[in-house]
């Protein structure tokens, strides 16, 4: 009994017959190693089974799972068992002892079979192309969502998880906020974003801190692999500039990180202009910039403040210039916002020179000759004119504000060569009809540049109203 060897778990029988269905005969000896390498590949078989079905996450081994684990041993798959319902098996005794075990057939009713309605024709496959947005609107055509359709979303609930910039101004500065795409971006570029991150909001004065700041700096305008952090670098400036408003420091950093953004040739920013420019309108046109307005009573704060609208002046007259191509509405959209503030007279002197700066640098000279000439002896009545009178504690203000729509007056002769004006009569003459039709305040200021090519040009905007 000792060389009987190890006892069988699969039946020698079933081998034998399958041996003697093709007309072989096996002894003894032949049937029971024939017997054990059959058991040996069907545990084969159902160990890789069992992997298909662990990967799938299942608990149940299916027919594909035994299947695939034929295909994967490079043995031909079995046929005709392919089925996504559950076979039944049943069981006939074809002898004492000798149970045969087979599936199920279900039976079908032909007559049910034959009345049955016949399914619907498929259609073919086709393909047709519609705009989605022509110069950032939606036209109303039926592949597009519905005006109901999106006022609908308008009206669903706004709460901390559910616009993470509303909450954001709402003051709740712990905003849940889950993507509906997860992006997913390389250590190293989490590293490099982390790292700039630190460099430019750290304040410290030292030397050393300030050179790191602007390697940061020089870092985000010259490399050319962050395509896949422009988001969250926008994303960065916008909150910061939301919540850090009375910190001109902060401020300042996130104006020198949008120029830095922008100044990159190898990142392209045209989905994100609308976005950067947010920021920017903020800073140039906000109501209060570092602090409260006890802090801003020097002279030396004033100065930081209205140095800081006068770059995010320039950061908006660049976006609107380089990303105007690919947005048509970007530029107009740009200009009539900072007229609106302009011609607003509740608005404080601050806000009034961030509104023609940014006019003149977003609109350009056109826009300053038919926007601004034709309202400056309204707002030399309204506005200049009562700021001036309040004497010398406005008096910084006041020069501020005259400097800025000068400077705005002055784009319309930039670049142009003037000739030698002989004739003094003619041109007192010119600075009369200017001062009348500008005002007192700026209109003197212009007749005393003695340009002549400055006071035709602005004479000629009087025949536009």
């Amino acid at each position: 009994m000792a060389g009987e060897g190890p006892k069988l778990l699969w039946n020698p029988e079933n081998v034998k017959d399958v041996a003697e269905s093709i007309g072989i005969n096996l002894t003894e000896e032949p049937l029971r190693v024939l017997t054990q390498d059959v058991e040996y590949r069907i545990g084969q078989v159902v160990v890789e089974a069992l992997r298909f079905m662990r990967a799938a996450n299942r608990t149940t081994l299916t027919v594909q799972d035994v299947s695939q684990a034929l295909r994967v041993l490079d043995v031909e798959p079995l046929y005709g068992y392919d089925s996504t319902r559950p076979l039944r098996y049943g069981e006939a005794s074809i002898g004492p002892g000798q149970p045969l075990f087979y599936i199920e057939d279900e039976e079908v009713d032909f007559e049910k079979v034959i009345n049955a309605p016949l399914p619907k024709v498929p259609r073919d496959m086709s393909f047709t192309a519609h705009w989605l947005a022509i110069d950032g609107v939606q036209p109303s055509i039926p592949q597009n969502p519905t005006t109901a359709e999106t006022s609908s979303k308008d009206l669903l609930p706004k709460g901390p998880g559910a616009n993470p910039a509303v909450a954001a101004l709402a003051g709740n500065d712990n905003v849940a906020f889950r993507p509906a795409v997860k992006h997913v971006i390389s250590k190293e570029l989490i590293l490099y974003f982390d790292k700039v991150q630190a460099a430019i909001m750290d304040d410290d004065p030292d030397e050393e801190k300030t050179r790191l700041r602007s390697a940061a700096l020089d870092s985000v305008r010259s490399d050319p692999g962050l395509h896949q952090l422009v988001p969250y670098f926008v994303s960065f400036i916008n909150n910061q500039v939301t919540h850090r408003l009375d910190d001109l420091f902060v401020l300042r950093q996130m104006m020198e990180l949008t120029g830095a953004i922008l100044e990159n040739p190898s990142i392209f920013l045209d989905p994100y202009a609308s976005s950067l420019a947010a920021p920017v309108l903020t800073c140039l046109m906000a109501r209060k910039l570092g602090g409260s307005e006890s802090s801003l009573e020097g002279t030396d704060a004033l100065k930081d403040q209205y140095r800081l609208r006068e770059v995010a002046a320039s950061l908006l007259g660049t976006i609107a210039r380089k990303y105007s191509k690919t947005n048509a509405l970007l530029r107009p959209k740009l200009t009539r916002t900072c007229l609106k503030f302009f011609l607003d007279p509740s608005k404080s002197p601050a806000v009034l020179y961030g509104a023609i700066s940014g006019l003149a640098a977003a609109g350009g000279p056109e826009a300053v000759r038919i926007l601004v000439l034709p309202n400056l002896k309204m707002f030399d009545e309204g506005i200049l004119t009562p700021l001036r009178e309040k004497g010398e504690a406005s008096h910084f203000e006041y020069e501020a504000l005259v400097g800025g729509i000068m400077k705005a007056i002055e784009t319309l002769v930039e670049g142009i060569t003037l000739p030698v004006v002989a004739d003094v009569a003619e041109l007192e003459r010119e600075g009369q009809l200017v001062i009348e039709f500008l005002g007192r305040t700026i209109g003197e200021r212009v007749a005393r540049l003695g340009n002549q090519h400055l006071n035709r040009g602005i004479l000629e905007v009087r025949h536009l109203e």
